[in-house]
């Protein structure tokens, strides 16, 4: 059958060529009414020139996701090929490893899917109506790739809810009998892929995770620990590591990994981060190693500026809490604060905290998340290494 076409204005046009994969809802001429979402669609320009193909979204306001330049169909064998060419480039670049991200969204030319690979499970998003809609072939092709023995549907995030969907979770293919155990450099972690954040584990710092313990030494905190996955790998180093974090079942997760790798120079503390480090000032403590790896602080760009506060108000803490000498690692996950304005950031509270930093290291995410040269938002995690004097 031919695909339902949608036409592009100029704005539009000039965006495609451009190459972003991402067409906003104020560029799109009227659609024909049958269309509900999750269609694939003939994008053209106003003179009826086709332009390539795309998944279209009647609620979002991003209206048209890239798929193709040419007109070819959108098949079974559509999505093998982009599965098997996004873990071609992990194969190639993490021939040992067992946990990593498979496919991470449109830097894989899969708009709107994120399969992360732990082991012999995999934890898969389906993160609009295109995606949602071919879930059990999705499902079928990544049993027939990779054989796992379950796949987790982790569709809960509420991003979801702009595409008209309700988050949801649970079991696709197979079961998982508990905690899955994956490997980060020398550190073993065990996660619960249908109950833990995101698909189970952050795996977009993993690599900076096991960079943490080359800079580690002396009395080390840890702050956004979650389940603990910069605080163990700094616990291999530092004489002792304080990490903290807010989630009661996390708290007791860091626990249960420190105690599998017999790290006993951790201790977990159960609490607010901002409340944490406001204190522990107050408190005339002094570390020698400092983390902080907050959950992202911008949904949107009306919330830049508060973001940017926040991200100040801890980043100054942490400079005041270093001593002379100390190691500062900060990351960020929110894509609508760039690396630039983050520097920015830290710039200005190293100087209200009349501290000199160096930069050390800057770092994104792993090798298995690749960026689409075109889409900014895939370049969303920035890691700081900062020497604090």
């Amino acid at each position: 059958m031919t695909n339902p076409t949608v036409r592009i204005n100029k704005k539009g046009v000039d965006r495609w060529k451009a190459g972003h994969p991402w067409i906003y809802a104020a560029d799109v001429e009227p659609v024909p009414p049958s269309l509900v979402g999750g269609e694939v669609v003939r994008v053209e320009d106003h003179r009826g020139w086709f332009l390539g193909l795309a998944f279209f979204s009647k609620e979002s306001k991003i209206t048209l996701r890239w798929l193709s330049w040419d007109d070819v169909a959108v098949d079974r064998e559509f999505f093998q090929k982009r599965l098997l060419m996004a873990d071609a480039i992990r194969q190639r670049a993490l021939p040992d490893e067992k946990s990593y991200r498979v496919v991470h969204g449109e830097a894989d030319l899969l708009p709107g899917l994120v399969v992360d690979r732990f082991g012999e499970y995999l934890s898969v998003q389906f993160l609009h109506k295109a995606t949602e809609q071919r879930k059990e072939l999705i499902a079928d092709l990544l049993m027939e790739q990779f054989k796992p023995k379950a796949i987790v549907n982790r569709s809960d995030a509420n991003v979801r809810r702009l595409e008209g969907l309700e988050p949801e979770k649970g079991m696709l293919r197979g079961e998982v009998p508990g905690p899955v155990t994956y490997r980060e450099g020398h550190v073993t972690m065990d996660i619960d892929l249908l109950t833990g954040q995101k698909t189970g584990a952050f795996l977009d710092q993993r690599d900076n995770h096991v960079m943490s313990s080359d800079w580690a030494f002396g009395e080390a905190l840890d702050c956004f620990s979650y389940v603990g996955g910069f605080a163990l790998q700094l616990a291999l180093k530092a004489k002792h590591v304080t990490a903290v974090e807010i989630s009661e079942p996390a708290c007791a997760q860091i626990t249960a990994n420190a105690k599998r790798n017999k790290l006993d120079n951790v201790t977990v503390v159960a609490a607010n981060a901002f409340d944490f480090l406001r204190d522990t000032l107050d408190e005339g403590k002094k570390f020698d190693t400092i983390v902080l790896d907050p959950p992202s602080f911008a949904k949107n760009k009306g919330a830049i500026e508060a973001a940017v506060r926040g991200y100040k108000e801890i980043n100054l803490r942490a400079m005041q809490l270093l001593n002379p000498g100390g190691i500062l690692i900060t990351a960020s996950c929110t894509h609508h604060v760039d690396e630039e304005r983050f520097e920015e950031m830290l710039d200005s509270a190293a100087a209200d905290a009349k501290r000199r930093v160096q930069i050390l290291e800057k770092r994104g995410a792993g090798k298995d998340h690749p960026v689409l040269l075109s889409l900014r938002e895939t370049r969303y995690l920035k890691c700081f290494v900062l020497r604090v004097l």
